[in-house]
């Protein structure tokens, strides 16, 4: 089984406090969430979809919300939370994705969830950068890195994705362009 958590906790300080996930979809009267749930669903099926973090701006969803563990650090605690939640359901992998991703399509998800399918965990690799939110984690060896990082108080992904040995998943230019995110003005002008 495989849960998809969609980081929806971000505070959108650079965009002024907006919900990022609540922003128009280029070319589309959909939201941005709403855009990354049809191709989540598109490619992944009967996957549970949950959002992770301060959701509150996302009740209408209807998704299940899965709070930080621990709050207050940041993405690794949304994964932390989203680990606990699989590791509930009997999940035995999580995708994590940043809602904030306009352009991710379902084919380059359906990839993510199937390829290197022994790795403890397979990164977005574009532009020189792995992306650890557009990643998938196997339950059993994150949750206790995760773990680690936060006893250790490396807050950042990074150190999550260097602990696990993190493959990459190879990406075409155009995948490698779908990976631009909204995190300013200037992105969404983009």
């Amino acid at each position: 089984m495989l849960v998809v958590g969609l980081f929806v906790g971000g505070r959108g300080r650079r965009l002024g406090g907006v919900a990022k996930g609540l922003l128009p979809a280029p070319g589309s009267a959909q939201t941005l969430l709403e855009r990354l749930v049809g191709e989540a669903r598109a490619a992944l099926g009967e996957a549970e979809l949950v959002l992770v973090g301060d959701a509150a701006a996302y009740s209408a969803s209807g998704l299940t919300a899965v709070d930080d563990a621990p709050r207050g650090v940041g993405p690794l605690g949304g994964l932390g939370g989203l680990l606990h939640h699989a590791q509930q359901r009997g999940a035995t992998h999580v995708l994590a994705l940043a809602c904030d991703l306009p352009y991710v399509s379902a084919p380059l998800l359906a990839r993510l969830a199937t390829e290197a399918p022994g790795a403890a965990a397979l990164a977005a690799h574009g532009g020189g950068l792995r992306n650890p939110l557009v990643a998938r984690y196997e339950v059993a060896r994150a949750l206790p890195a995760v773990q680690s990082a936060l006893a250790s108080k490396k807050h950042a992904l990074q150190a999550v994705l260097d602990a696990l040995g993190a493959e990459l998943l190879t990406m075409t230019e155009e995948e490698t362009r779908s990976l631009h995110d909204w995190d300013t003005p200037e992105d969404v002008a983009r």
